[in-house]
């Protein structure tokens, strides 16, 4: 796949700008996924994308498949081998503290991006995805991000130092396009660490049990985006009525869903790596406004 064109957050404006900021308050997160800034080329598919799954992603339905999600990969891989790249880099306690938050940051974020991705992909091959209930009648979350989550902070995707460039071009190569993943970008910030994890990481992806493990995540996502409580309104005839090039979309929707359960794997490994991480982190609590409400501000 040729270079895919992201939009940054600094540089998105109207109504990219916008989604981005829902987004941020629905997911609860510090930041754009690398993933959601790829859609975002795509300014009249992302906004008609949000518009499809915003009613989902801040209902306690999204959040309860999502965090199964993610406790399927925990389950799959405290079975493997300790990573043991925490224990052998020299980190300071101000070092693993960023770090660790990092961490935390992408194990709030990604399985919810890879259930949006999914629930993309399958409405783009013409599924029904989502029930048909009535935005409104299902508990919802508070918005807003957490105070204790670590702020988003990246690496540039062509840094100037070149062991990380080269770092990051093994990385791209082998999880596959588009762009170097968030969480290793946000990892290099302390380079001896991603190197120490990425030379562990890689070997395992070659294993034949995990792509079998890769494979079954997806398949486990998309079971999951089916069950999403309200309906996602997306086609490839609306996409294309938008003025869109859904080829384009549908190349790279499938890119992202072929190498989100991979990067769950890894992501999953490094969580497990580090011994005083918080597991689940950040729930959402309730939001307690009468259901009436609700459906007004979604209309």
């Amino acid at each position: 796949m040729a270079r895919v064109k992201q939009v940054s957050e600094h540089r998105a404006e109207g109504d990219v700008e916008r989604v981005y900021h829902e987004l941020r308050q629905s997911l609860r997160v510090s930041g754009v996924d690398v993933s959601l800034r790829t859609w975002a080329a795509h300014p009249r598919f992302f906004v008609a994308m949000w518009e499809a799954l915003g009613p989902n992603v801040e209902t306690r339905a999204f959040e309860e498949l999502a965090a199964g999600l993610w406790q399927e990969v925990l389950d799959t891989t405290v079975r493997w081998e300790v990573l043991g790249a925490w224990s052998s880099v020299k980190l300071g306690p101000s070092q693993r503290f960023h770090a660790r938050g990092a961490l935390e940051l992408y194990e709030a974020m990604q399985p919810r991006v890879m259930l949006m991705v999914s629930a993309v992909r399958l409405a783009l091959e013409g599924h029904v995805v989502g029930r048909r209930g009535v935005p409104g009648e299902l508990e919802r979350l508070e918005r807003g991000i957490p105070s204790r989550m670590a702020a988003m902070e990246w690496v540039a995707e062509k840094p100037r130092d070149a062991a990380t460039r080269s770092l990051f071009a093994d990385i791209e190569k082998t999880v596959g396009p588009p762009g170097v993943p968030g969480e290793y970008r946000a990892l290099a910030c302390w380079p001896e660490y991603l190197e120490a994890a990425w030379r562990r990481l890689k070997p395992r992806m070659k294993d034949d049990d995990f792509q079998a493990a890769a494979e079954s995540l997806r398949e486990s996502a998309r079971r999951r985006a089916l069950a999403l409580p309200f309906e996602v309104s997306l086609s490839r005839e609306r996409v294309a009525a938008l003025g869109e090039n859904v080829e384009a979309i549908s190349r790279v929707t499938q890119a992202l869903e072929t190498r989100l359960p991979s990067l769950l794997l890894n992501l999953s490994r490094l969580v497990q790596d580090v011994p005083d991480i918080l597991r689940q982190p950040m729930p959402g609590a309730s939001r307690l406004v009468p259901d009436w409400v609700a459906a007004e501000e979604l209309r």
